[in-house]
């Protein structure tokens, strides 16, 4: 019999006819990869919207509110052999760790970014406050798992290397065509990823950027010639071939601990630009390159690269690289 665990996201889910869908990569990938060994349960918000993304798991419940929340986890108790990860602190979450801890339950809470940048890009100055009280009663509650120790800001937790990498991603190489640059970003279009300054940034310039996001619905009007907007479905990694079709990858954020589309442009051999707020990810690896939030900089940041680019293509081939294949066994690990 296998062990039971429960997994309580802040994601909203959509359902149709008994089939769910959620945006959010790391809510579909890391149930669908412990219910392999598992018996998982995904407790998520309910959508009004339709996502893109499939999860593939039997058990999947929805809550349509705070109280509904608290009945599906009443529920849960019945189960026998069972352990909770909850991902990422919110509202939503962090009530749910509450009433765990009312119920003397074993919680493993699994922190993917910084929550204190993540809610000043979003509140304002009252962010940190509003996330460092949940931090800080959530991690008196919980065994802490981060993909980053400066997540953790000193308290005891467990680390981990998130990752979609598969031998995919490593194989069948395209060599760029630096004829014209085309940029590419990938992932959500919100204030906090920087895209809205990025296009300001953009417009001015003679660069192509290529958008692709798994969102369904885009309430951001486009009114740039050379900025494209692209809704996209990743099935089968499918998403390799925008990644051979630009020749430098941004990623645009003001806050990010472990960004897994960095290591996918990686990957694919293409060099990667990032903002100063997070030159922290920049680790060891080559092939990133840190600029300022402006054309003058961006401009000059990227005809270096275009000089250099074979080159620095040379030197990311000695990158080391996570895979999801060790990301996943880590959780293994951790959970039982």
């Amino acid at each position: 019999m296998k062990n039971k665990l429960f997994i309580i996201s802040n994601e909203k889910i959509f359902k149709e006819n008994e089939n769910f869908y959620c945006d959010n990569i790391d809510i579909k990938s890391i149930p669908e990869e412990l219910d392999k060994k598992f018996d998982v349960t995904l407790i998520g918000r309910k959508s009004k919207e339709r996502r893109a993304k499939h999860i593939n798991i039997k058990d999947i419940k929805v809550s349509k509110n705070y109280l509904n929340s608290l009945r599906l986890i009443s529920q849960t108790i019945k189960s026998q052999n069972r352990k909770y990860l909850v991902i990422s602190i919110s509202p939503f979450t962090f009530i749910s760790i509450i009433y765990l801890k009312l119920l003397r339950q074993k919680v493993f809470l699994y922190l993917r970014s910084d929550g204190f940048e993540e809610y000043k890009s979003i509140l304002g100055f009252f962010g940190p406050w509003v996330y460092g009280l949940m931090f800080f009663i959530s991690s008196k509650f919980t065994k802490l798992i981060a993909c980053r120790s400066r997540i953790l800001k000193g308290k005891k937790g467990v680390l981990v290397n998130p990752s979609q990498l598969n031998h995919k991603w490593h194989e069948n190489y395209k060599p760029p065509n630096l004829d014209k640059i085309k940029l590419l970003y990938v992932g959500r279009l919100r204030v906090e990823k920087g895209i809205f300054s990025l296009f300001e940034i953009i417009k001015k310039t003679s660069f192509d950027l290529t958008v692709v996001t798994s969102e369904i619905k885009l309430n951001v009007k486009n009114e740039f010639s050379n900025i494209n907007l692209i809704s996209y479905k990743n099935t089968e990694d499918s998403i390799i071939k925008f990644y051979d079709e630009c020749n430098i990858f941004i990623l645009p954020s003001y806050t990010e601990a472990h960004p897994q589309v960095l290591d996918e442009a990686l990957a694919r051999l293409r060099p990667v630009i990032i903002f100063k707020e997070i030159s922290h990810v920049e680790r060891d690896r080559k092939g990133i390159f840190v600029t300022g939030r402006n054309q003058i900089s961006l401009e000059d940041k990227i005809n270096y690269i275009k000089e250099n680019y074979f080159k620095i293509q040379e030197e990311m081939k000695f990158n080391k690289l996570p895979s999801k294949k060790n990301f996943i066994k880590q959780l293994e690990n951790i959970l039982f």
